[in-house]
């Protein structure tokens, strides 16, 4: 079968919670790095958009990647789908994509995602019968449950990760140390311009604006515990809400560019729902034996920081040295638009791959409800 290669990778940079994207609509935000990816591309020669999307409530509703490829001026001829795996859509995204390159369906594909968790409506159910109805956010977690499910399953995510906690023992001291590590490499990223090729200003903003490398360990310790009284989970060594998008250019060999990475292993594992964040540790192994490779081999480790509980407990289960994992920050620092995280850890775990001569690499990423995906690109620069 035909290799799949990634070419470009582009992303906005991830706005806060009510920041600087807040006015932005997000099939504005997919459209531009949507067009940013194809520069200089004919776009008649897209295939298809792949954009991954893990709200879908408002005005990333009808097909989002569609809304993004019209807006962004392809020709209507080029068709587009948007999928859901909470947040790992945007890097099952780029799974699709691949695959599609793969199996000779398609030569060139647009994949990535896009969130605006500032923007993510308010919802109401149609009261059946007649009745009182109460409004739900959209912005995160669960909502709406089906009470056949176990409440084990259901609880919240940062419950879920305090179980995790215990169960393997994470002090809050690692993972507030860990979190202050996200941002101070965060921050060395972008004041050293390893950000400036792979980052789209849009309006006013041109970094990642989460972003607090000033803090100290003691500021941190400061804190309050979110979840649980005496819990260890805080609003710093948890990712935040954030708004963002990220486009990957997935093809074959025969487009007539130079590719930076080939798509080598991919893997998707599933367990109890409230395990969630511990998943990636088996998506990432299944994802190098299909690559045919050992973590011996790998050079660079690209792990979404949704909670820095998780990230140590994945990072202690894989036979890998800790120093590889996140070496430009993580999304504690750089932020989590769901959607869009997929697409930026594929696009830095290519860069960081070629500009440290790495020959392998793994990004892998935690999603709720007890799932995680994994991809191994083998650099080929």
């Amino acid at each position: 079968m035909p290799a799949a290669y990634i070419y470009r990778t582009r992303r906005t940079p991830f706005g806060r919670f009510n920041g600087a994207l807040a006015e932005v609509r997000p099939d504005d935000l997919a459209a531009q790095v949507v067009g940013d990816v194809l520069a200089g591309v004919d776009g008649a020669r897209v295939d298809e958009i792949v954009l991954g999307n893990a709200n879908g409530a408002g005005e990333d509703t009808r097909n989002v990647a569609r809304m993004a490829g019209l807006l962004a001026g392809l020709p209507v001829s080029v068709p587009a789908v948007t999928v859901n795996r909470l947040c790992g859509s945007g890097l099952d995204a780029v799974m699709l994509a691949s695959r599609s390159i793969e199996t000779g369906d398609a030569e060139m594909v647009v994949a990535g995602g896009v969130e605006s968790m500032t923007r993510a409506p308010w919802v109401m159910m149609k009261p059946v019968p007649a009745r009182d109805a109460t409004l739900v956010s959209t912005t995160l977690g669960w909502r709406l449950v089906n009470q056949k499910l176990p409440a084990e399953w259901t609880v919240s995510l940062g419950e879920a990760n305090e179980q995790l906690q215990e169960r393997f023992s994470i002090s809050r001291e690692r993972q507030d140390e860990f979190a202050l590590r996200s941002h101070r490499l965060a921050q060395q990223a972008w004041d050293e311009g390893f950000y400036d090729e792979l980052v789209t200003p849009v309006g006013e903003l041109a970094r990642d604006e989460g972003i607090r490398a000033s803090s100290s360990l003691e500021k941190l310790a400061s804190l309050k515990p979110v979840f649980r009284p005496g819990g260890t989970i805080t609003a710093a060594n948890a990712s935040p809400l954030n708004d963002g998008a990220s486009a990957v250019l997935v093809g074959s060999d025969r487009i007539g560019l130079v590719p930076q990475a080939r798509i080598a292993g991919r893997a998707a594992h599933a367990c109890e729902p409230q395990m969630f964040g511990y998943a990636p540790v088996v998506a990432a192994e299944k994802a190098l034996k299909r690559a045919g490779i050992g973590w011996s081999d790998v050079g660079a480790v690209e792990l979404n920081e949704a909670f820095a509980v998780q990230a140590l407990a994945c990072i202690d289960a894989w036979d890998v040295d800790p120093e590889i994992v996140n070496l430009r920050g993580g999304a504690i620092a750089i932020g989590h638009p769901l959607g869009a995280s997929g697409g930026r850890l594929v696009g830095t775990l290519a860069a960081i791959l070629a500009e440290r001569g790495e020959r392998w690499g793994v990004a892998a990423i935690c999603i709720g409800v007890g799932q995680a995906l994994a991809v191994v690109l083998e650099n080929v620069q």
